[in-house]
């Protein structure tokens, strides 16, 4: 510790060396401005322009090549072209690079403009300028400009969140610092009430400028709406085009639209969605998103790390979906349970009356007792609160330490007696031999719940001499077994989580027949999200409602891997200096703290320390008593619904008015956290409070001391608890905050009591005495950070098994991507062929036959070598012969199909191309007639090649899009089956490595060889005009079938992992803005100044 303080001395913290870097360039932006502010509100308009022009300046010349690369595209072979396409792809990169120069040398001048147009809207009620087209087509959607003339007027007040604001901020210092960081690809924490929203538009303004995309991501739909129209008219005044997703619908002609806005505002999950949903188009007019540009992540901490291994999966229906087993096997898991629950207590009451004996035998085999009843219901509330007592637990975790030396050897002798055995830190159940013969009961089957040692089953029957026919058939029925037994066992156990790990209005509640999940930082339902892996529809069972089907996975992301794909990620926040490890190791994105504009004077006094909850809980209401005599408000954070509700009635009691905000009650919300900061108003709130509620405090309050923050429960993260702290405080405010924690408090009682208990029980503690030091709150947050560790390892843990996913992903929707353009998809045709080629080779080295077969049948080509020539030509030599072969043939084809085709499309286009946009031409593989729809004209005047590119993008869509899904699935299987590979002793997470690769490599050769089988043998059956029909207008996908869903991962996770992983919104759905913009009625004069009527103009 010495040591770092001594090199801190001598080259500075970190936070220091951060800010001393970007010194240097808030300077140039401080000595830019002056000169910026003497320009008109024209000339200022016209720098904006300037500013763009310098950066398409800057990159015509490599943007001048790719065109010119891709014009002379069909002149190159067909095998010769990937070459072409990666000298595009590197220009491309370089584009990106040298755009990020020129910005970088740009900045402070678009900065200071920016700063400067906030302070033209802050000092003068309309700004007057020259009116572009941009500003009339503005003023007919927007009622903050109005033309006049040849004059726009932009007001400063607009609509934003169903709410008129004026807009009265400018930009200072620590925000510029904030805005360089964010530019830069950092990670900004500020804190509260430091404006961030504002700090945004700095960099959203500068990157804005190249006119690539930038996104501004929010964790709810409410604050994407609100801040895109609080923000909007900044960057509108400029030129810049902003827009909202989370306005339009899915797939839509506007959501298109808004990606394709300079500034696309939404949310997490719907930029997540729109991806998935584009890489399931058939059409080009189905994509809305463009390329991955530029990013700001509002509320970082939430959606990179708490939501970021939250799977977005759209998924359909299965065949026997709702043939589960979780309503069939819960009358045994009840009884079962009802058992462990009987046994438990008994074992507690013996243990008590053993441990309060003189005899240390007595007393020795009381703490067993103990210990077994702690391994068999360890969240039993009369045990949590007998391990609270003096010198109790101490004699516990002595038992357990003898039991669980060498490798937990004697473990056994704990836990036979019981049915199953509860590990709570890891969150995971298994049964005992006892239980097991409790759930096999009466069963012909005494093996029922116990599943077999495939491994050691298949190797025997490899040993014995039956026909192969038999064996094959003896495989199969022992894998069925095997099947059937591990979905069983897997029921069995996901039922016995629901039951003992999970309890209602704590982790869910049940709200019109559906279980829905509370997120545990926020204290909302978090709708749509389901538990994965099964645990959902066993806490469906268990609370015997409607047990929901299973689906079947048609494409899904993590958010993780999501964000990783821009080019430039950024991120602010008020904590996440606590995760900064963690956002380096996965995003390599460096977290800087900003200093704040005013120092924070709120006093964090050193948590208070009690034995038992209920000593805890009266603690809190006398401080809350104490607090509002003063003329204080108060927040108390609670980390459950239950507390929240708990503390109500307790308040109630005492007669003191207060508000609880909750997943029951979060309907009031706005209004709640408007009176949450007037003298004496009591707010109970679960850790809502922790984010994004700006708590307003009027003069009074603040000479009272200002906000009180008292927390009731240390969080397991560090960040939820800055979170909660940072309400008080803000800008300069007085508050203070303080946490009171009990022995039986959940981060506590798993992770740091051994020391504080037997600290107590020394000083002889009596109920209601309180233990108080800085030393105690620095171990608890010693505590949190083990937890943090331990939330580190499973989340990185769960991103190597979705990097394996993700890696296969990008390749198959980057070739999909490239078949739906069509402007690769000969590249990828070609790759196709020589990969199919050289697989036929290979898998047939020295079996011509075979090989002749092989080719035949799937590229319809003769080998192109004798018998006698296979022994003396190498492999090489021989894939390089078939390859060849097999590129003249499919070009001969293919010339061959257009040729056919020419005369035919000639006559339709030249005798009913009035008739005709689309057509159908049919084309067969000799098996199935493929009717393929291309453009008459395009057809026409290509000489056919467009029917040729038209076959070969409907064949690889259709041939991919079979075999990924399918591909999927067994992916989904896969990853439930690795699992018990652990006890063999065998890391699941390397078994999934190689079966996933074994599985991906099998899927490309089948996509390669039944696209190249179809595409080596197309041809048109029928040369008649007549047959030729025209084709329907494209349709865009229906995605009413499909379903968007997050999972929860709780299945996967350890307790010390947060189960909500979405972060809290700052306000609720409800509060939708309400647009309340002019109607401009059809025979109006139109508000661009045209001087016509609107329904002539604007409004056709």
């Amino acid at each position: 510790m010495a040591f770092n303080k001594i090199i801190s001395k001598l080259f500075g913290n970190k936070a220091q060396r951060d800010l001393s870097e970007i010194n240097p360039v808030v300077k140039r932006i401080q000595e830019a401005y002056p000169a910026i502010e003497q320009l008109s509100n024209d000339e200022l308009r016209a720098k904006t322009k300037e500013l763009e022009q310098q950066i398409s300046d800057y990159v015509a010349e490599e943007k001048a090549q790719i065109e010119s690369l891709k014009a002379g595209m069909e002149e190159i072979e067909l095998n010769e072209r990937e070459g072409m396409w990666n000298q595009v792809d590197k220009l491309e990169k370089e584009i990106t690079e040298k755009q990020e120069k020129i910005l970088n040398e740009l900045l402070p001048v678009a900065f200071s403009i920016m700063k400067d147009t906030a302070r033209r809207f802050t000092q003068n009620s309309e700004v007057v300028v020259t009116a572009t087209q941009f500003d009339r087509d503005l003023a007919t959607n927007h009622d903050f400009v109005r033309i006049e003339g040849e004059k726009a007027i932009y007001q400063n007040h607009w609509m934003a969140g169903g709410n008129e604001i004026t807009w009265d901020m400018i930009h200072y210092d620590v925000q510029l610092f904030g805005g360089v960081v964010l530019h830069q690809g950092k990670i900004a924490e500020m804190a509260t009430g430091e404006g961030k929203t504002l700090v945004a538009t700095l960099p959203v303004f500068l990157n804005a400028l190249t006119h690539e995309g930038v996104h501004v991501v929010t964790v709810n739909d409410y604050l994407a709406k609100r801040d895109s129209e609080w923000m909007g008219p900044m960057y509108m005044f400029h030129g810049l085009s902003v827009d909202c997703i989370d306005k339009h619908e899915p797939n839509s002609e506007a959501r298109r639209k808004a990606y394709n806005s300079d500034v696309t505002f939404g949310t997490n999950n719907e930029f997540g969605f729109d991806y998935l949903r584009d890489n399931m188009a058939v059409s080009p007019k189905d994509l809305v998103q463009r390329k991955h540009n530029y990013a700001i992540v509002d509320e970082v901490d939430s959606v990179l790390i708490d939501d970021a291994r939250t799977p977005l999966i759209i998924s359909g229906p299965v065949p026997k979906g709702d043939d589960q087993l979780y309503d069939q096997l819960r009358p045994r898991v009840e009884v079962i349970v009802k058992a462990q629950r009987d046994l438990t207590t008994r074992l507690l009451a013996d243990a008590r009356t053993k441990m309060a004996s003189e005899d240390p035998k007595e007393q020795e085999e009381g703490a067993l007792l103990l210990f077994r009843s702690y391994k068999g219901m360890p969240k039993y509330k009369p045990l949590i609160k007998y391990l609270s007592e003096q010198g109790v637990r101490a004699a516990m975790l002595k038992t357990e330490a003898f039991y669980m030396q060498e490798q937990m050897r004697n473990m056994h002798v704990v836990t036979d007696p019981l049915y199953f055995v509860i590990d709570e830190k890891q969150h995971s159940i298994e049964l005992t031999d006892k239980g097991i013969d409790m759930l096999t009961g009466r069963s012909d089957d005494p093996e029922f719940f116990i599943l077999p040692d495939i491994g050691s089953q298949l190797s025997e029957l490899e040993g014995t001499e039956l026909p192969d026919e038999e064996k094959a058939a003896k495989k199969d029925e022992l894998l069925q077994n095997y099947a059937i037994k591990s979905e069983r066992v897997h029921t069995v156990n996901q039922l016995l989580k629901a039951y003992t790990l999970f309890d209602k209005d704590d982790e869910y509640v049940v709200i019109e027949n559906k279980v829905k999940i509370v997120d545990e930082q926020t204290g909302r339902v978090m709708e749509g999200r389901r538990y994965s892996d099964g645990l959902h529809q066993a806490i469906e069972a268990k609370e015997r409602v409607k047990v929901e089907a299973a689906t079947q996975t048609f494409a899904t992301i993590t958010l993780q891997n999501f964000f990783r794909m821009y080019s430039k990620l950024a991120g602010m926040t008020g904590t996440a200096e606590t995760e900064a490890g963690e956002f380096w190791d996965i995003y390599k994105l460096d977290v800087v703290v900003i200093p704040t504009n005013r120092p924070i004077v709120r006093d964090d006094q050193n948590d208070r320390i009690y034995k038992t909850k209920r000593e805890k809980y009266t603690a809190v209401i006398e401080e809350i008593e104490s607090l509002i005599s003063k003329g204080r408000p108060v927040l108390v954070g609670t980390t459950s619904v239950e507390i929240s509700e708990l503390l109500g009635r307790m308040l109630t009691l005492r007669k003191i008015k207060h508000n609880v905000l909750n997943a029951k009650l979060h309907q009031r919300e706005a209004e709640i956290v408007a009176t949450a900061g007037q003298s004496g108003v009591v707010t109970i709130a679960t850790n809502m409070a922790g984010r994004g509620t700006d708590i307003k405090l009027s003069p009074e309050v603040r000479k009272a001391g200002g906000l009180a923050i008292i927390g009731t429960e240390r969080h397991e993260s560090r960040r939820v608890d800055r979170q909660l702290r940072g309400r008080a405080g803000r800008q300069g405010d007085p508050g203070s905050s303080v946490f009171f924690v009990s022995l039986e408090d959940d981060l506590m009682r798993l992770f740091a009591t051994e020391r504080i208990a037997g600290l107590m029980d020394r000083m002889g503690f009596e109920e209601g005495d309180v233990l108080e030091h800085n030393m105690l709150s620095k171990s608890v947050e010693r505590a949190q950070k083990k937890v943090e560790e331990n939330n580190f390892g499973i989340r990185k843990r769960l991103l190597e098994y979705d990097d394996v996913m993700n890696s296969q992903r990008e390749v198959i929707y980057k070739r999909r991507r490239h078949a739906l353009m069509g402007e690769r998809i000969d590249n990828d045709v070609a790759n196709m062929i020589t990969e199919t080629s050289k697989n036929i080779v290979e898998n047939n080295e020295d079996m011509y036959d075979n090989m002749k077969l092989e080719l035949l049948r799937v590229m319809a080509l003769d080998i192109p070598f004798e018998e006698e020539d296979m022994k003396r030509i190498k492999p090489n030599e021989m894939v390089d012969r078939v390859t060849k072969a097999a590129f003249e043939t499919f070009k001969r084809k293919t010339e061959r199909l257009a040729e056919i085709a020419q005369p035919v499309i000639k006559q339709v286009y030249e005798n009913q191309g009035a008739m005709y946009e689309n057509i159908l031409i049919p084309i067969t593989d000799g098996k199935r007639v493929y009717n393929i729809a291309c453009n008459l004209k395009e057809a026409y005047e290509t000489g056919s090649k467009a029917l040729v590119r038209a076959f070969e993008k409907s064949i690889l869509l259709h041939t991919i899009d079979e075999d990924w899904k399918e591909h999927l699935r067994e992916m989904d299987e896969l990853r439930q089956s690795v699992q018990t590979a652990s006890y063999e002793q065998k890391d699941p997470l390397l078994i999934y490595k190689l079966e996933s690769f074994n599985l991906f490599r099998e899927m490309v050769n089948d996509i390669n060889s039944k696209a190249v089988s179809i595409l080596m043998r197309g041809q048109i059956p029928t040369q008649d005009p007549t047959s030729v029909r025209q084709a329907a207008p494209e349709q865009k996908t229906d995605y009413s079938k499909y379903r968007t869903r997050k999972e929860d991962t709780e299945g996967l996770s350890a307790p010390g992992e947060g189960r909500g992983g979405q972060q809290p919104p700052r306000q609720p759905q409800k509060l939708e803005p309400i647009r309340v913009e002019k109607k401009v009625g059809r025979n109006d004069p139109c508000p661009c100044g045209s001087g016509k009527k609107y329904k002539n103009c604007h409004g056709r």
